[in-house]
């Protein structure tokens, strides 16, 4: 299951840069790419195609985050995805800067992009549609890869594979959910004894 979440940088665009491409982070830098300019001087580029463009704006560039479950993917096939939702998205029109991080638990992309196209010079527009194509790009790549989604009015995801299984009546943990709930129709009101201690159900919500 990816996450992804995004926001705006105004002031700190070297510092966040910086952040991103800490070797400590990104196995010496293995684990970073660019588009449209160098890894080490990308802040300087992004100024200059704005410088370019005209634009006197606020936002320097923005930074968004792919978040994956743990031990779902490998940081070179999270890396891969990163950079496939990267050209999805900006159309080859941005500058950016796509590092993994390998120092936590799950592993998660950080995507710097410059803030105006050096292609057109026209401004990135951030706002519900763009990040709801983040989101539905995000996820069609992870079915690609054969990682999890998340499923609508759900907070964790399954894997694209049982989800469709599921939607087809084929998966075990359907069928298993379906056998719970014929066995005992008022779960609401009881739960199994385990061990001498009581087993909500809802364990077995998918």
């Amino acid at each position: 299951m990816a996450v992804t979440k995004t926001h705006p940088i105004k002031s700190t665009l070297k510092a966040a840069i910086d952040y991103i491409l800490n070797p400590e982070k990104t196995d010496g830098k293995l684990l970073a790419s660019s588009f449209g300019c160098g890894l080490e001087t990308a802040d300087i580029e992004f100024a200059w195609t704005r410088e370019a463009a005209g634009d006197r704006g606020t936002h320097l560039g923005r930074h968004l985050i792919q978040s994956f479950a743990v031990g779902e993917t490998t940081p070179e096939e999270a890396h891969k995805i990163g950079m496939e939702l990267a050209g999805a998205v900006l159309g080859g029109k941005y500058e950016f800067v796509l590092t993994t991080h390998v120092d936590k638990d799950h592993l998660h992309n950080h995507l710097i992009f410059n803030a105006v196209s050096f292609v057109d010079y026209k401004k990135y527009h951030s706002n519900k549609q763009s990040y709801h194509f983040i989101r539905r790009t995000s996820d069609r790549i992870c079915k690609e890869h054969g990682l999890s989604v998340v499923v609508p009015g759900q907070d964790k995801g399954k894997s694209y594979a049982e989800y469709t299984a599921e939607k087809q009546g084929t998966s075990y943990k359907a069928k298993l959910k379906t056998a719970i709930d014929t066995t005992f129709p008022s779960r609401s009101s009881m739960g199994f004894l385990v061990s001498g201690s009581i087993l909500s159900t809802s364990f077995f919500t998918l």
